[in-house]
């Protein structure tokens, strides 16, 4: 096809060779070409991209070569592919998929994936990994990526190429771009593949101008977007991508480890934090309650000068299972009920009556004969968030965050009961659901600034949470400081939380002392705090050393129980009174050096 502008400013000659060139062109290079000669304008004029960046001269491919092999020819042909990248002035990363971090994939520029097919259309053993991140919930989002597959496989097989078509179209799920299509190889694929590696390496080198075009206002647009500030009167929805049960079988626990997707939000958090979640209540227990008030269920009424249903209102904006002393206080008022204004007259009677019951017990013990719904609504008070010690990283998960969530389930007042964000997030949340989430900040349980301070963490149940956080963050700053830390629960063999990982670390070294109490597995109940006076030497020692102490978890028992062992070490170790044990302590406090995150 010949194009015919009667006004372009070309020569007979110009538009001839426009038009040869065109014809020999297909699509996608077509849109690569026009990228190109913006950026080529661009160059020509100068100061819009010497503002954005560097000079054309200076703009750099940084290309990523990843290579599924299990034989050893894909490993070659992903070297050949590099040697000629950076024979072109490309910048070239060449990984074994086995040892490729996935979640790097989303700051990747270029990318080249060469990978074989094993068995039956099954990724290569070094491929998995990856392969299997791909295809998962956590995979991110991919659109800023430019790739291309080369496939390498035998077609007497009934899966030819199998895995390079399965990574080729996750990866344009995912929102990644091709360069070049994928290419399959058969048996024969030394002529195929050196003809992708040129295609690919020429149209890598072009970009390399072409990048230096100004960014287009759809690409202004995405960056405001991101901009959105997500903070607790403004919860991320932040999709679910696994939620996996710690305990063993057997553990008269139910703890579970829960993983989410903050990409997109922004959010940003550190070891210490935690993270609010805003639950749902259960259905059946609001269902009972409309039920009990005599209400229709689908009803209007007025929540925060908006209209929602009476349901929805139950369900996901008012706290019906926690029953406070001011909202009793109102029902006597309106329930005008001898037996309840009698009770209210004793604090301690009310605070007995209170426990372990919910509002559904108080409106079916004092029902009310004049209340309609948007009354009832009014004497609620807000569903208020949950919060979770974060218990990962982000230096080491990246746009994720992690939680440990004890389940929490009892029988009172002959009803069975349970904790309204724990049981919400073990037993109610479908394989796509989001959570609404938002980073709250804890600058009072913070690692050290320096690096080779020495730490010992007391964490443990769930407390252990936030010393996975440290641990991964210590990993990934290259932290030389040693850390201990001590964990206690009931059984070694069906609760010990992240046990795995923990004796990963203490066999790196990273973890210099792992010390456990198992308080059901002998006939006399051990805890931490007994571990710790067994280690009363080695402790003072740390402290000497400049060592930082945290503890997290029960505020009750657990943290008085440790701070009274720590008292009785300082004070027996460092020759001390009691007196000055516990200011010793107390300054601790004050340097930073003693913190705790006790609820």
């Amino acid at each position: 096809m010949n194009i015919r502008l009667p006004n372009a400013p070309l020569t007979d000659e110009q538009l001839q060779q426009l038009n040869n060139l065109l014809q020999g062109l297909e699509g996608w290079q077509v849109d690569w070409l026009s990228g190109y000669l913006s950026g080529y304008r661009a160059a020509q004029v100068g100061t819009a991209v010497m503002e954005a960046g560097p000079s054309l001269a200076e703009q750099a491919i940084k290309l990523t070569v990843l290579y599924g092999s299990q034989t050893g020819n894909t490993e070659a042909v992903a070297g050949q592919l590099a040697e000629k990248a950076k024979a072109s002035g490309i910048e070239v990363k060449l990984w074994d998929m086995a040892e490729y971090k996935p979640r790097e994939l989303k700051n990747e520029q270029y990318l080249a994936v060469l990978t074989s097919t094993h068995g039956e259309g099954e990724p290569p053993d070094n491929a998995m990994d990856l392969y299997e991140f791909l295809n998962s919930r956590k995979a991110p989002g991919l659109k800023g990526l430019h790739y291309s597959v080369l496939s390498l496989g035998d077609s007497s097989y009934e899966f030819f190429c199998q895995t390079g078509k399965d990574f080729d179209e996750r990866l344009q799920k995912l929102g990644a771009t091709a360069v070049i299509p994928r290419v399959d190889c058969d048996v024969d694929y030394d002529d195929l593949a050196e003809k992708w590696i040129a295609e690919f390496v020429g149209a890598l080198t072009s970009s390399m101008q072409a990048s230096a075009a100004p960014p287009s206002a759809s690409a202004a647009m995405s960056q405001l977007e991101t901009s959105v500030q997500y903070d607790r009167k403004h919860p991320f929805s932040a999709p679910l991508l696994e939620n996996q049960l710690l305990s063993g079988r057997g553990s008269s626990k139910e703890v579970r480890h829960i993983e989410i997707s903050l990409e997109g939000s922004g959010l940003q958090y550190e070891p210490g934090d935690a993270l609010g979640v805003y639950p749902q209540n259960d259905p059946a227990l609001v269902s009972m309650l409309i039920d009990a008030l005599g209400f229709d269920a689908d009803s209007s009424v007025e929540l925060d000068e908006q209209q929602e249903t009476l349901t929805n209102a139950l369900m996901h904006h008012r706290e019906i299972t926690v029953l406070t002393r001011p909202l009793v206080e109102k029902w006597a008022e309106l329930a005008q009920s001898d037996e309840l204004n009698k009770l209210m007259e004793s604090k301690a009677a009310v605070t007995e009556w209170i426990r372990g019951r919910d509002v559904l017990d108080l409106v079916q013990s004092y029902p009310l004969a004049d209340i309609d719904a948007n009354g009832f609504i009014k004497l609620l008070r807000k569903l208020p968030p949950r919060l979770y010690s974060i218990a990962s990283s982000q230096a080491a998960v990246d746009e994720e965050v992690h939680i440990t969530v004890a389940t929490v389930r009892y029988n009172a007042h002959n009803r069975e009961r349970g904790g309204v964000a724990s049981t919400w997030l073990a037993d109610r949340l479908a394989e796509d659901a989001t959570i609404p989430v938002y980073i709250d900040p804890n600058k009072n349980f913070k690692l050290p600034a320096d690096d080779n301070a020495p730490i010992i963490m007391i964490g443990p149940g769930t407390g252990v949470a936030p010393f996975r956080s440290f641990m991964q963050e210590r990993e990934e700053r290259g932290a030389r400081g040693p850390n201990w830390l001590f964990f206690g629960d009931q059984h070694f063999l069906t609760d010990f939380l992240y046990q795995t990982e923990w004796l990963a670390w203490r066999k790196s070294g990273l973890l210099t002392h792992l010390d456990v109490a198992f308080s059901r597995d002998q006939t006399e109940k051990i805890y931490v705090q007994h571990r710790i006076r067994e280690k009363s030497i080695e402790i003072w020692n740390w402290l000497q050393d400049g060592a930082h102490i945290y503890v997290c978890g029960d505020a009750d028992n657990m943290a008085p129980d440790v701070n009274e062992a720590l008292i009785d070490i300082i004070s027996q170790q460092g020759n001390k009174s009691r007196e000055d044990a516990t200011e010793y302590l107390r300054q601790l406090t004050r340097d930073k050096r003693y913190q705790r995150d006790v609820y």
